[in-house]
């Protein structure tokens, strides 16, 4: 039985081709994409240097993504990109597109929260299966950004909860347009 907690190592062979170790077959990118989408972290080596080849295969996936026609990142974001490879702002966007996407991460997991706190017709019977379908398909909208969530929870919230949220949503986003203001500054 595989263990999920270790990243899945995948064996680059001379040949190109991909191994997995776990199951002792050989996989294509695509496959790579599914285990990352269901959860999964992967650690792509060399197999005869030893090198980590994951970063670069992960960016060819990316690259394969948005040459389809599955466009996540607006032709903006890749130009700012691009220019963060050069100057001052190479430092601090690593850290920017990880606070971005764990903000993403978090706000998500609240919306879900509170459209579950919200709505009265949640104790009904049959709402937690309609509750889990919504969560994959906003999974699978975003990506795989949610971190596995598997649902939302149902806590007993008071009525105030969702008034919190939406202050608490708003100052993420001013925070994230704080931030992309800098990141324009730094660029030019």
């Amino acid at each position: 039985m595989p263990d999920e907690s270790k990243p899945l190592l995948i064996k680059r062979y001379a040949s190109r081709r991909l191994y997995n170790t776990e199951t002792s077959d050989y996989v294509t990118l695509e496959d790579i994409a599914g285990f990352i989408r269901a959860g999964r972290e992967v650690q792509i080596v060399d197999l005869k240097s030893g090198d980590d080849l994951t970063r670069s295969y992960l960016l060819q996936i990316i690259a394969e993504h948005e040459s389809k026609g599955e466009s996540v990142l607006p032709l903006g974001v890749l130009t700012d990109l691009v220019r963060s490879y050069t100057g001052t702002a190479q430092s601090v966007v690593p850290e920017f597109l990880a606070s971005s996407f764990e903000m993403l991460r978090s706000g998500q997991s609240k919306m879900l929260e509170n459209m579950t706190a919200i709505n009265p017709m949640s104790q009904m019977p049959g709402v937690k299966a309609m509750q889990e379908q919504q969560a994959a398909f906003f999974k699978a909208m975003t990506g795989g950004w949610a971190g596995g969530t598997s649902g939302p929870e149902v806590e007993d919230e008071t009525a105030e909860k969702p008034a919190e949220s939406k202050e608490e949503l708003d100052a993420i986003r001013k925070q994230l347009a704080d931030m992309q203001a800098m990141l324009s500054k730094m660029n030019k």
